[in-house]
């Protein structure tokens, strides 16, 4: 069996900050800029309080089957919980969307380059 890729987005919205939580998070934005967001296996958080309070973790997780995607996403889903509870970030409307690599359709630039390779 090969083995497949699966990129799960996880989105919510902070809530309740206190200021103490919204100065930490503002100081560490730079760390956590949408620019720089990337797919993980421990999970990429990024967000922009000064435009809202939304957030998004990127997370990279693997399997053998089409269905091990749901376990995926529900592995990041407590990835992304464990994460904003441990450090007393409240938060609401959580939601996931995975993407399995090796169902995606080929962009443009990717078919020539797969056509070319062969």
């Amino acid at each position: 069996m090969t083995t497949r890729t699966f990129r799960i987005m996880v989105r919510g919205v902070f809530d309740g900050l206190t200021d103490e939580q919204r100065a930490e998070l503002l100081a560490a934005a730079s760390e956590h800029d949408v620019l720089h967001a990337a797919f993980t296996r421990e999970g990429h958080l990024s967000y922009d309080l000064a435009a809202r309070a939304a957030f998004t973790f990127r997370f990279l997780d693997e399997g053998e089957a089409e269905e091990d995607i749901l376990e995926a996403a529900e592995r990041a889903e407590q990835s992304a919980q464990a994460w904003l509870t441990e450090r007393g970030y409240g938060y609401k409307n959580l939601r996931s969307q995975a993407e399995d690599l090796s169902q995606a359709a080929l962009g443009k630039r990717q078919r020539r380059a797969a056509h070319t390779a062969r």
